[in-house]
């Protein structure tokens, strides 16, 4: 994947309906967005020329600016032509779509009610991060020293920016403890998700657990896993997961409109062993999201 600098970057974005030149598409340093974190925003995968469950992510963007108290000012339709629009224009096959919305410049206070809200689509090319062989080997996880806030202190089922801040800081320091990412807990000090995905464990009997979404986002590749895996006969269970639960299981992985499916092979000081049923959900997930 390219290292060029997203603000310096050929081709088009949609933005407040219409095309406009990539290097083009800014907004004032005094956006309410900026400075007051009044974002939302969806990611999205393109395969084979077409977004996996697109229309769902139009509806999570929807909800998740009623949840920051403005409204999405064009209809799901237009939203979803607008997406399309950025990837014929950019002659995308494989990538991903990033649609976001933000409050303007009119307001430079707490209070936006009057502030105008700007729309965005834009994409670029994006393969899956490994190949299956380099997935199946798992990555590591630290454990977070932030905890995912409790869902009456934040709008923790939006898909909001202010949400990801302490996303940033657990990853950075994971990374530069040689960790690729972080497992965060809940305000509760149950086991939540990863950074920017959702976690999934396996235990000995083959029974797939995973935290129950009561404070963060219930990602629509967790919820499709989780159809996959029932749908092949496996038990899903739902619940709050205690950190120390982590010792029995087997196995491990993440899933996110990024991370897909991602074996896991080490959270802090546990360790899981990729097997049976990271590739079979790692193998159908892929079959799902190219089956056209």
């Amino acid at each position: 994947m390219s290292l060029l600098p997203f603000d310096q970057r050929d081709g088009s974005l949609w933005m407040n309906g219409a095309l406009v030149p990539w290097r083009d598409a800014k907004t004032h340093t005094l956006s309410h967005g900026l400075h007051y974190a009044s974002m939302v925003f969806e990611g999205e995968r393109l395969y084979d020329g077409k977004i996996f469950k697109g229309r769902e992510h139009t509806e999570r963007l929807r909800e998740s600016c009623r949840l920051l108290d403005f409204d999405l000012p064009i209809s799901d339709d237009e939203m979803d032509a607008a997406k399309q629009a950025v990837i014929t224009a950019n002659n995308i096959v494989d990538g991903y779509v990033r649609a976001f919305c933000w409050r303007g410049s009119e307001m430079m206070a707490i209070s936006a009610q009057q502030t105008k809200i700007h729309v965005a689509v834009a994409a670029w090319e994006w393969p899956s991060y490994f190949d299956p062989e380099t997935k199946m080997k798992g990555i590591t996880l630290d454990i977070a020293k932030w905890r995912r806030p409790s869902p009456d202190s934040a709008p923790v089922h939006a898909k909001a920016a202010g949400l990801y801040m302490i996303c940033t800081l657990s990853k950075h320091e994971a990374e530069r403890k040689g960790f690729q990412d972080a497992l965060m807990l809940d305000y509760r000090g149950y086991v939540a998700e990863a950074t920017g995905a959702n976690v999934f464990f396996v235990d000995a009997a083959g029974t797939i657990h995973t935290p129950l979404a009561d404070c963060f986002l219930n990602g629509i590749t967790r919820r499709t896993v989780i159809d996959l895996a029932r749908s092949q006969g496996l038990d899903v269970i739902e619940r709050h997961i205690q950190p120390d639960e982590m010792a029995s299981m087997t196995e491990c992985f993440l899933t996110g409109t990024a991370a897909e499916v991602t074996p896991v092979s080490k959270i802090g000081e546990h360790s899981f062993t990729p097997a049976d049923v990271c590739r079979r959900m790692v193998d159908s997930y892929s079959d799902l999201v190219r089956a056209g």
